[in-house]
């Protein structure tokens, strides 16, 4: 696989600030480097077997057996004014979710989605393509995968979902703006497998690099979400019923010592 090392720029972009479109210049199979040190990697094609799990769970996702939240941001009138067409936005949490005192649910709990009946397929492929997404970790970055098996030694088995993750979210034609996933638990990664049809853009960029990552169909993206800010570009139909997915795994520090 080819060595990408990384290295920091300048610029000005802010948290809370959208993407503008940019064109990925990372789309082949790679390791990225920061400081000498190994810290993620992106294949454009998952092995088969990862890649019928995806399909079955955006398959599942995509129905009406799964539970969803609608996250639109703006109008179709706002849409129309950018020169983009509307694109309808959900997304799906399964798996532990960190208590939230400023929603006035000071504890943590586990998505009520696994208690619908009609979900389960779906949540059993997200958590066979979890541990299938770990195998992975394990023999492309070994050392990543021990480090996080160690972080993890104090998280209960009731909040894993998988041994390197706490939670999971399906985010549908969802272009996040500049953020840093600051709950996560550092120097562990996170994992981002993509589906999508008829579409282009939703790639992320990562601007202390200047590096956006290209994410194919059954594409998959091993990388540290805490430890830079980072963005997905807009999703843009190229023909009616276009979308891109977002299957991610994630370690969130809120269950660590948690009982």
């Amino acid at each position: 696989m080819k060595k990408i090392d990384l290295n920091t720029i300048q610029h000005n972009r802010k948290i809370g600030e959208e993407c503008e479109y940019i064109d990925a210049n990372i789309f082949e199979d790679c390791i990225f480097y920061a400081d000498e040190e190994p810290i993620g990697f992106y294949l454009n094609k998952m092995p088969d077997k990862m890649c019928k799990l995806a399909d079955l769970a955006n398959n599942e996702f995509l129905s009406d057996r799964v539970p969803k939240s609608k996250m639109n941001r703006g109008t179709e009138e706002q849409a129309k004014q950018k020169g983009l067409k509307w694109i309808s936005q959900y997304s799906t949490i399964i798996g532990s979710i960190a208590p939230k005192p400023h929603m006035k649910r000071a504890y943590a709990n586990y998505s009520s989605v696994h208690s619908v009946k009609s979900a389960q397929t779906y949540i059993k492929a997200m958590m066979l393509l979890a541990k299938e997404s770990e195998q992975l970790i394990n023999k492309i970055l070994p050392s990543q995968y021990q480090k996080q098996i160690e972080m993890f030694s104090d998280v209960k088995d009731k909040w894993r979902f998988g041994k390197l993750f706490t939670s999971s979210i399906s985010n549908f034609n969802i272009s996040a703006p500049f953020h840093r996933d600051n709950g996560n638990i550092q120097n562990c990664v996170n994992v981002i497998i993509c589906k999508r049809l008829n579409s282009k853009g939703g790639d992320l960029h990562i601007p202390d690099y200047n590096a956006t990552i290209g994410q194919k169909d059954n594409s998959i993206l091993v990388y540290p979400a805490w430890r830079n800010m980072h963005a997905v570009t807009p999703i843009i139909p190229t023909y009616d019923g276009g979308y891109r997915n977002s299957l991610i795994f994630y370690p969130l520090k809120a269950f660590k010592g948690l009982d």
